[in-house]
């Protein structure tokens, strides 16, 4: 069923109705998630307003994470069908997953400075997220190292493949070794460690970035498309 799906024309109909929706709905859901964070939940006991950082902080640690284990699923359908698409999405995630990661780390430092009393340690969830970055990075770098298209898409999906060994030590380094992060607060649904008041302002100000995310990533993967149509084309006009 997933194959019906992996073509590029496909893709750009299915997307070219989803698109205006998802704009409405990120609208929506960023507006009156800034709305809950800021205005209606209540500062954190022990941290103050700090707090209100995680609004932001978590949501672009969750996206990190996911970004690259897309990427990574893109990677597999990639080496082993051979689906442009799939090669094409690696393209336009990337650069999202970076921006997301980027994000965590500097809104995590914000976060630790009146939290731990330092910007920067090298903590095994910091340090792993670093990695993380740097991972998003060779991919971005290997899909435009080679004059060939194709061969850069190969490695990308190499790297993206072996990188995933990262994502289990991101997620369980708080529980694996002694870190100054402190460890999940939403473990489960039934019994989250954090207030509801709390916890409905930040999966809202999550469902914006989701849908933020997709927006971003189908104009990419539009353009890609599209660039590649035009390559081919300059491509025949040559020969």
């Amino acid at each position: 069923m997933i194959f019906k799906f992996a073509n590029p024309n496909k893709f750009l109909r299915i997307s070219k109705f989803l698109f205006p929706y998802f704009n409405v709905f990120f609208l929506i859901s960023f507006v009156y998630g800034l709305y809950l964070s800021f205005f209606n939940s209540p500062p954190d006991y022990l941290q103050g307003e700090t707090v209100r950082i995680m609004y932001i902080h978590v949501p672009c640690a969750w996206f990190s994470l996911m970004l690259y284990s897309s990427i990574a699923i893109c990677g597999f359908f990639s080496l082993v069908f051979r689906h442009t698409l799939a090669d094409i999405a690696i393209r336009a995630i990337a650069p999202l997953g970076a921006c997301f990661t980027i994000a965590t780390l500097i809104t995590g430092s914000i976060w630790g400075k009146p939290t731990w009393g330092t910007w920067w340690v090298w903590d095994a969830r910091l340090t792993s997220e670093l990695v993380l970055l740097f991972l998003y990075v060779g991919i971005i770098s290997l899909s435009n190292a080679f004059e060939s298209k194709s061969k850069g898409d190969k490695y990308a999906a190499m790297l993206s493949l072996v990188g995933i060994i990262n994502l289990p030590i991101i997620k369980w380094s708080v529980d694996w070794w002694n870190t100054l992060h402190q460890p999940a607060s939403i473990s489960k649904f039934s019994s989250p460690s954090i207030d509801t008041v709390m916890l409905i302002p930040l999966f809202v100000m999550t469902l914006s970035f989701l849908f933020l995310s997709l927006n971003i990533i189908i104009i990419r993967i539009k353009s890609e498309i599209l660039q590649r149509k035009i390559d081919i084309l300059n491509s025949s006009k040559i020969n």
